[in-house]
């Protein structure tokens, strides 16, 4: 009873900061697993995790589908470009060891982390639409505050980054939010909100397919772990909605750096892990 609790108070958690900047919650999951049930294997805690994300993923967007802040043309295309990625994670995640997952877990953290600490600032949340370049999508967003977001972005890098977070989403178990928010906002030029939001319906998407394919491959026939999934699950739809509504509460800036100081600590402490 107390551990049920506990998964869900943890989910609640996840589901709060995980649809508060856009990143699915696995970044949090993932280290807590990794901490606390040592004796899972690489393809349990993913498969766990990505099940957790899901569930979050999709009632965040929900949440910001009322908000008007997911950019659902581009949403679409770069969620399609994740899946194929995401069923050969699956596929790979087993060969894996314990002690290679947590130091590639622990890297990938700490590099993100480091580049939206030393990164420039966006000078404005709002990106300025440069219309004239054919090269370039461009999108207007006006959201259900009534705030107008006017920015371009070229497709193909859309695509190519989708393609990789696919397959690094699974094989991690993060979700893939943690590495598109900070690719749209810096490289694709979203503006913060509008990444966020597409963000979490983009791993709605993604997350799905993975989890369908962890169901066929038999992740989830333990009781232990579909329970704790069952739990988990439980506490992050709601967690999820908090955090949707506070998101657009949090300046810009307050966002990137929540999700920069977490990212560093995660790194740290898996990192030190895999060494040990």
């Amino acid at each position: 009873m107390e551990t049920s609790i506990l998964l869900l108070f943890a989910g609640l958690l996840i589901g709060f900061i995980g649809t508060l900047i856009g990143a699915g919650g696995g970044f949090i999951l993932v280290p807590l697993l990794l901490i606390f049930y040592p004796e899972f294997s690489p393809e349990v805690i993913t498969a766990i995790s990505m099940a957790v994300v899901c569930a979050n993923a999709i009632s965040g967007s929900v949440a910001y589908a009322r908000s008007g802040r997911i950019d659902y043309k581009a949403g679409i295309k770069f969620a399609l470009f994740t899946i194929p990625g995401s069923i050969a994670g699956v596929a790979i995640i087993e060969y894996i060891s314990g002690k290679l997952f947590n130091a590639l877990f622990g890297v990938l953290m700490l590099a993100l982390s480091a580049y939206l600490i030393l990164k420039k600032e966006l000078k404005n949340d709002i990106q300025v639409s440069d219309s004239n370049n054919k090269k370039l999508i461009h999108h207007t967003i006006v959201d259900k505050s009534g705030e107008v977001y006017s920015y371009s972005y070229r497709e193909l890098y859309g695509n190519l980054i989708s393609i990789i977070v696919g397959f690094i989403s699974p094989i991690l178990g993060i979700g893939g939010g943690i590495i598109h928010v900070p690719a749209m906002t810096n490289w694709l030029k979203f503006p913060v909100h509008i990444a966020t939001a597409t963000s979490h319906f983009i791993l709605a998407v993604m997350a799905t397919v993975t989890v369908v394919t962890h169901i066929f491959n038999g992740s989830y026939d333990d009781p232990v772990v579909l329970k704790m999934v069952i739990f988990l699950a439980l506490g992050v739809i709601p967690g999820a909605q908090i955090g949707a509504y506070y998101s657009h509460k949090l300046k810009s800036k307050t966002i990137i750096r929540a999700l920069a100081v977490c990212l560093g600590l995660v790194g740290v402490r898996i990192l030190l892990q895999s060494i040990r």
